[in-house]
């Protein structure tokens, strides 16, 4: 499938989105901002539950909405799987029915999903006869994806389909979304105010502030650019995938290779297949740099790097540092007194520190 071409001018209450936007047509674009910046309205938009003074919709080869041809597709005729953070099951129907509400309205030649593989990626093939009063808030939501996914949308929108789960049902379920993230074929916008969230799924990353476009592109482009909010936080870092080149059963750490040039890091981590691929995430407080290769230390990995652009990073004036290690991103959060102790500045090489326990898989 190609991309994802959107043009909006909105007006609702006090917000006015107005966006130009091209997505790609795989994988997951998160969709982040503070509260009111028009990340629910723009889905919303997508799925025909809003009209637009001026607008255009173009998923593929479907045009779904063109204001200047006055075409408009009804929200019930859009290809579309919508995931909230409630997922709205009938109480009255048990999983397997719930399930099977959307599937049997499709006529047999669009039920490409193979629906018993579905079942085992979201872990939910045992609930099958429970009704949604007796599963837990992770399990619900389980079910209302497999039942959005079960359309067999060209298109999946889920908005912050964790935020109503606490912290130890958003651990047990994210596994589950990284597996469609890496088994499906459709393209999936995803709104989250979690960094956690984005870092472990997105693809590509949205950022709106205000209902207007601050930026978009590729994650890592815009986690490693100082100049937008996500640098200023305490959560900055950035997200590396590796390829798994060795396990070290004995201390329990997984080597990933991060490219020829781009060095090895150790991972506390259970043990996965050789050549396959995973995603980290090092946040820049994390990161300590030095100007020698210290060995005698509790720190496993140390890369080599090149400090570029620098930036204030918060108030109590620490200073956030770009770093190009072989190729491989990274960020740290350095104060003033270490930047001016080290003589660091852009073009000094130097060794990034990160401990083992810090790099969060």
């Amino acid at each position: 499938m190609s991309g994802i071409e959107l043009r909006l001018n909105l007006a609702r209450g006090g917000l006015s989105l107005d966006l130009n936007l091209s997505l790609p047509g795989t994988g997951v674009s998160a969709i982040s901002g503070p509260s009111g910046a028009g990340k629910t309205t723009l889905l919303r938009w997508l799925a025909g539950l809003e009209r637009a003074a001026s607008g255009f919709i173009q998923v593929g080869d479907e045009v779904w909405e063109d204001s200047a041809a006055r075409r408009f597709v009804p929200a019930h005729r859009r290809a579309i799987g919508y995931v909230f953070q409630e997922p709205g099951l009938f109480p009255h129907l048990n999983v397997a029915q719930n399930l099977a509400y959307g599937w049997r309205r499709l006529p047999a030649a669009q039920r490409t999903l193979d629906r018993a593989a579905l079942l085992r990626t979201l872990g939910i093939e045992h609930l099958l006869e429970r009704r949604p009063g007796g599963l837990s808030g992770g399990e619900r939501q389980r079910v209302g994806i497999a039942r959005a996914l079960l359309r067999a949308p060209r298109l999946l929108l889920m908005d912050e389909p964790l935020a109503a789960l606490d912290t130890e049902r958003k651990a047990h379920i994210l596994p589950y979304l990284e597996r469609l993230r890496e088994q499906l074929a459709i393209p999936m916008l995803y709104v989250s105010h979690s960094a956690e969230e984005i870092a472990r799924l997105a693809d590509h990353l949205i950022l709106l502030e205000g209902g207007k476009l601050l930026a978009s592109g590729p994650l890592n482009a815009l986690l490693t650019r100082l100049d937008l909010p996500l640098a200023k936080g305490l959560d900055a870092g950035v997200v590396i995938e590796g390829t798994v080149s060795g396990y070290d059963r004995q201390w329990r750490l997984l080597h990933l290779s991060l490219g020829p040039e781009g060095g090895t890091l150790r991972v506390p981590h259970g043990e996965r297949p050789v050549g396959s691929r995973l995603r980290v995430r090092v946040l820049a407080r994390d990161v300590s740099l030095s100007l020698d290769a210290h060995s005698n230390s509790s720190i496993l990995n140390r890369l080599p790097a090149v400090i570029g652009a620098q930036a204030d990073a918060t108030a109590s004036g620490d200073v956030l540092v770009a770093l190009d290690c072989q190729g491989t991103p990274l960020l740290a959060r350095l104060t003033r007194y270490s930047m001016a102790h080290l003589g660091l500045a852009p073009g000094t090489a130097v060794w990034a520190q990160i401990k083992g326990v810090a790099v969060l898989g």
